[in-house]
């Protein structure tokens, strides 16, 4: 079957398709060409109209995502064109995908780089882009594994690591959190309720002995009616005491001297006790008789756990703590409750969650900063664009964001409690709020600074408010450092929230990735395109130019780089100096002495083989061993060849005095081959192994004699070891042997064997 021409094709399937204006495609074309040129194509995943259009105006050409929820591919390199010669633009136009608004400039210029690579990523979840399978010069908004300090759990955790970084206290900016799925600290958490609700009943007895100072019974709270149960004895205050003594003894290590029969342990039911007897005092307002008698010790212990305890001013004394699940966000699941064994039943009523230790529980503030009576949170964005070093930018502007209702402890409800805009939408205003709270629920930044200023206290927001959320920011930051993936061109935004305490005094309560940008209020709908705006100033605009305008956005800090040397291997080379082995020497003025102790010609060959083997150990441990060079000797190949025989020193009396040493040459013939005899002058060679004797030179016939003499002997010598008196000889360190000790003098076998030798000798 013929093949269709390739101008068929494109004439049959363009017929069907709109026109396209030749000036807008030529246009968009040269647009595209160099935007590809300078790397400036883009990815957005979501609606964000505001990044799209800050980016086309500095150049960029968006390459749109697919719509499914599937991830993008990555062109690693450039596609090759058709082989049929197509120009990559009939390409994009013929082929089967619809092209909806052509004459849309963007809509064509995002087709024409659908192929291309992306250099800049902007997507509303870290777990959409695999990035590691990006290239160096491709940027993201978001960075791996910036969960551990982004979920509830990973910040519960992480922050306890804090004292390896700075000597900040955490307790100093982050409420106590627990995570109960892990039962160590589901004990803690325990713990930590009982010691609470003693703290707590002591600024409640203080408290309210200021409110009746002439009465000597503490009065119920007016909107509470008094039973014949509501009366409640001095032993729950003095038990709340000798809990806190405990606790203040083992922070200063003074238990440790304590004996067991003298520490003190409360038991199970004197908990249940206790916590029954605080329940009805704090939150049902039962009396506690004779109280007054105790106010000064409840103050003076309150003071000592001042100096501790950085969070007691906001424990209050409901002692409340709120309960996170840490799978969820914008304020899902989240309930506050001031009842243990309650909030023990709701962690264990949900298994599946509490097997993955995703339940925390953190303390409440229960006495923060209020603006006419209403409870209001702070969301604080900052940037990092960089983790080795640590970089951080923190942006100038902020937002408060109100509850519905007036604050109040006696509740427990959400609508009181939770200031997320997510929550509190769904919220009428109550009937009772001040009329001077917004009803969007949400101030700016200099709404809330003119309202300090109302109150006198502007100067704290410069001052406390700031550089307390900074410094928070920052620890909480190089916690996790280890833990994220830091690449290079990576960057992301973070929205942390934040409470002030009555002293102004900012608590953080978590930090949120990919916070929302949606323009929900007046406030939100101005401040979240300038701060993504000014995103773009901090990590497009600086790149290329440092001095270039960041925003809002402020540095405030970078952490010096520290360079990382490079691996160059494990060295494992060993240094040092052998350690020789030990040697058994027989001095030959002694050999003599110990052969006339021998008996019988048996032993006097033992003897000589002795020295015999003496001398070859040390000549083959040192390296010297000598060779005598005999007359050389033709082989079955007919090479000529030098046979050697070992040299043995003579230890005999016959011996007489020493012979001097005799040096043997090579033949004159090897000579010859070597070059060195010339005439009748021969040079007198030394051979590498020099052969050193004390026997005079022998002619042939008197080697062979020698030899046979030899064989002779070493052939008694075993006859004669087969037949000694001794079943065994000793052996010295060397391995040379020596007589059998029983057939000499009689000595002690565990002596080392130099004295033993020396008695041998005489000595």
């Amino acid at each position: 079957m013929p093949v269709v021409p390739a101008e068929g094709r494109f004439k049959g399937s363009a017929s069907s398709r709109p026109a396209c204006k030749p000036d807008q495609l030529k246009t968009a074309k040269a647009l595209v060409e160099k935007a590809v040129k300078k790397k400036k194509v883009f990815s957005v995943q979501g609606p964000y109209p505001v990044i799209r259009a800050a980016l086309r105006a500095r150049g960029w050409v968006e390459r749109r995502l697919p719509r499914s929820g599937h991830r993008p591919r990555h062109f690693h390199d450039r596609q090759q064109d058709s082989d049929d010669g197509d120009d990559p633009l009939v390409e994009v136009l013929c082929d089967g995908e619809e092209v909806e608004n052509l004459d849309d400039m963007y809509e064509l210029m995002s087709r024409l780089v659908r192929n291309e690579r992306t250099y800049f990523y902007w997507t509303t979840r870290q777990d959409f882009m695999e990035q590691r399978s990006l290239r160096s010069d491709q940027a993201t908004n978001h960075f791996a594994n910036s969960g551990t300090f982004t979920t509830k759990v990973g910040l519960c955790v992480n922050l306890r690591n804090l004292q390896w970084f700075d000597t900040v206290d955490p307790d100093t900016f982050f409420p106590r959190c627990y995570k109960l799925g892990a039962a160590d600290e589901r004990q803690a958490f325990i713990d930590d309720f009982r010691r609470t609700a003693c703290s707590s009943l002591l600024t409640y007895v203080v408290e309210s002995s200021k409110r009746s100072r002439d009465e000597t019974q503490v009065q119920p709270h007016k909107h509470k009616k008094l039973t014949s149960h509501a009366v409640v004895g001095l032993e729950v205050i003095h038990k709340a005491l000798e809990v806190c003594e405990e606790f203040l003894d083992n922070l200063e290590h003074r238990d440790i001297d304590r004996t067991a029969d003298t520490t003190t342990s409360i038991e199970e039911p004197t908990w249940d006790k206790f916590l029954h007897n605080y329940y009805k005092i704090v939150h049902k307002g039962a009396m506690i008789q004779g109280s007054l008698s105790l106010v000064e010790r409840c103050q003076s212990m309150l003071d000592r756990l001042q100096e501790v305890s950085p969070q007691l001013d906001t424990d209050g004394v409901s002692n409340i703590w709120i309960i996170k699940p840490g799978a969820l966000s914008r304020g899902r699941g989240i309930m506050c409750m001031n009842h243990l064994e309650e909030i023990l039943t709701l962690v264990d009523s949900d298994r599946a969650v509490t097997k993955e230790s995703k339940w925390v529980v953190q303390k409440y503030i229960e006495r923060p900063f209020l603006i006419n009576n209403t409870k209001f949170d702070i969301r604080q964005w900052f940037l990092v664009t960089d983790w080795n070093p640590l970089t951080v930018w923190f942006y100038g502007e902020c937002y408060v964001r109100f509850s519905t209702q007036p604050y109040s402890t006696k509740t427990l409800d959400s609508s009181v409690h939770l200031c997320n805009n997510s929550i509190q939408r769904h919220f009428h205003p109550s009937s009772e709020r001040h009329p001077g709270l917004p009803t969007e629920n949400m101030w700016s930044c200099s709404q809330f600074r003119a309202y300090l200023q109302q109150q006198g206290r502007e100067a704290e927001w410069d001052c406390v408010v700031i550089p307390g959320m900074q410094k928070a920011v920052v620890n909480v930051l190089q916690t996790a450092q280890d833990l994220v993936e830091p690449r290079k061109a990576s960057f992301e935004l973070y929205g942390a929230d934040f409470i002030l305490g009555s002293d102004l005094r900012p608590w953080l309560l978590e930090i949120n990735s990919s916070p929302t940008m949606a323009c929900s209020t007046s406030v939100t709908a101005r401040l979240c395109p300038a701060v993504q705006l000014d995103i773009l100033k901090v990590v497009l605009d600086r790149k290329s130019d440092p001095s270039a305008d960041t925003g809002n956005f402020r540095l405030i800090y970078r952490q010096p780089e520290i360079k990382v040397p490079r691996y160059v291997g494990i060295n494992l080379q060993v240094e040092g100096a052998p350690i020789g082995r030990r040697r058994c020497f027989l001095p030959s003025n002694n050999t003599s002495t110990l052969r006339s102790s021998i008996d019988g010609s048996a032993a006097a060959e033992v003897g000589k083989t002795e020295d015999n083997t003496v001398r070859r150990e040390e000549q083959r441990t040192t390296g010297e061993k000598r060779q005598l060079t005999s007359s050389p000797k033709r082989d079955q190949h007919g090479r000529t060849g030098v046979s050697r025989m070992s040299c043995t020193r003579r230890f005999s009396r016959s011996l007489g005095p020493e012979l001097p040493l005799v040096m043997n040459t090579e033949p004159q013939s090897k000579a010859r081959c070597l070059g060195l005899a010339h005439g009748s002058n021969v040079t007198t060679l030394v051979p590498r192994s020099l052969s050193l004797s004390l026997i005079p030179p022998q002619s042939k016939q008197d080697s062979k004699m020698q030899n046979k003499h030899r064989h002779e002997t070493r052939t008694s010598v075993q006859n004669a070891a087969q037949t000694a008196s001794a079943p065994h000889c000793r052996t010295s360190d060397r391995g040379c042997q020596l007589p059998p000790l029983k057939t000499l003098h009689p000595i002690n076998h565990r002596q080392h064997p130099r004295q033993s030798l020396g008695k041998y000798k005489g000595e």
